[in-house]
């Protein structure tokens, strides 16, 4: 039995390396301190295929930051060869990928069904919501607010305690489809949401006073793909007439600011914006939902990774918001929340100026729609796992992300009228 059981390890965990298998490969970290340094990143960016992790492109790099980046293991000689003959100061973050991949999944026996400290696969995720919403009939209704263009249905789980004409939070996961801790924290906010409601005041009292509409998964079918077949897949999974490349960046798919900067018109680039705003069907779907329930959200947040950054608009201009001042002081006043429990640092900001600029993303969007408390988590890590955070970190990265929800959900309570 023991001898089968590692057997249907061995193969689970293959089979989350089906496809790329990123043996040897490198994640590199660039110090770069000036323009100089930058016209020598186009350069390398430029002769060798190179997946940036931070920034999401060559485009975005400025003076005075660092730069994190995936090497092919063919390529990493001459990679680093270059880095040194132009004297460019750089460590490596992962030295073989694949390992640190397959390290993620800390327990090599993986039991079937559905674990709130463990990556879950799509299918595992969708029957999920089914069941949460089955067991928690007062507090959890299931709907489908869309499909992706695979056909696979868009769940949305509104959560809360009944009552008519409540004022709500959206809340998304999985935009990018490699960010994996990002759908982890949606499932462990429904379920904290249950498991502490008439136990826990202040949770409670939140369920009674608002609505949290939960989008587990935006981007399901790059989010499948990263399963199956390439783990570092970031874009949907649609195609581009006129192109063989794959994929849209649904986050810089929306009607703000769309494909101004920081994105790009290339649909073989990761920043790809689309051939039109709201061109993906996630994006239309999402954009769709809020609209419809405009004058009910009052915050929206979406969850991504990593850098340990909490943003607010803008990040498609380096104008300010109206309300920039409540917003850098709630950020401030959330992040000093989240620190409480793990001392985990968070940087925040407005997107264009802390992270990098960016237009079409979703926050600027909702706040442009008039949703005035929008924000974007970059959990955890820093970088030394990157997209391949381990599974051991999970719980962790969860439990203080849920105090910065709670934080920012009573500011909207107590702000809202």
């Amino acid at each position: 039995m023991l001898a089968f059981l590692f057997l249907v390890s061995v193969a689970l965990v293959s089979a989350h390396h089906a496809g790329e298998h990123f043996e040897g490969e490198k994640v590199f970290r660039v110090n770069v301190e000036d323009e100089s340094h930058i016209t020598l990143m186009q350069e390398l960016a430029s002769t060798n295929q190179i997946d940036f992790w931070k920034p999401d492109s060559v485009t975005q790099i400025r003076p005075h930051s660092t730069v994190d980046f995936r090497v092919k293991a063919e390529d990493i000689v001459t990679v680093e060869d270059f880095l040194e003959q132009n004297e460019l100061q750089y460590e490596v973050l992962i030295n073989n990928l694949r390992s640190v991949l397959e390290g993620q999944f800390d327990s090599q026996v993986r039991a079937t069904g559905h674990s709130y400290e463990k990556y879950n696969s799509w299918e595992t995720i969708e029957a999920w919501t089914q069941q949460v919403a089955a067991d928690n009939p007062d507090l959890i209704s299931r709907s489908v607010i869309g499909t992706t263009f695979e056909g696979r249905n868009m769940y949305l789980l509104k959560v809360g305690k009944a009552g008519s004409n409540k004022p709500a939070i959206f809340m998304d996961c999985g935009f990018h489809a490699r960010e994996w801790i990002s759908p982890a924290f949606c499932q462990w906010f429904v379920r904290e949401a249950v498991r502490t409601y008439g136990r826990e005041i202040h949770m409670t009292a939140l369920l009674e006073e608002l609505d949290f509409y939960v989008l587990p998964v935006v981007n399901i079918d790059g989010y499948v793909y990263t399963w199956t077949k390439n783990r570092m897949w970031r874009k949907t999974r649609s195609t581009n007439s006129g192109s063989s490349c794959i994929g849209t960046d649904p986050n810089r798919n929306f009607d703000a600011g769309w494909c101004k900067i920081g994105a790009s018109k290339n649909p073989c680039d990761e920043t790809y914006c689309g051939s039109a705003a709201e061109s993906e069907k996630e994006t239309k779907a999402l954009a769709n939902f809020i609209r419809s329930k405009l004058s009910a959200i009052k915050a929206y947040l979406t969850i991504h990774s990593y850098s340990q950054m909490m943003l607010y608009p803008y990040s498609y201009d380096y104008k300010l918001t109206e309300n920039n001042v409540e917003l850098n002081a709630l950020a401030k006043a959330t992040i000093k929340e989240l620190a409480t429990l793990h001392n985990t640092k968070y940087t925040y900001g407005p997107g264009a100026t802390t992270i990098y600029p960016a237009a079409g993303g979703s926050d600027d969007w909702a706040y442009d729609q008039g949703i005035k408390y929008s924000f974007t988590f970059e959990l955890r890590d820093k970088g030394r796992y990157g997209f391949a955070l381990p599974e051991s970190q999970i719980r962790a990265t969860c439990e203080e992300t849920m105090l910065a929800i709670k934080h920012v959900a009573s500011y909207v309570v107590e702000h809202m009228y």
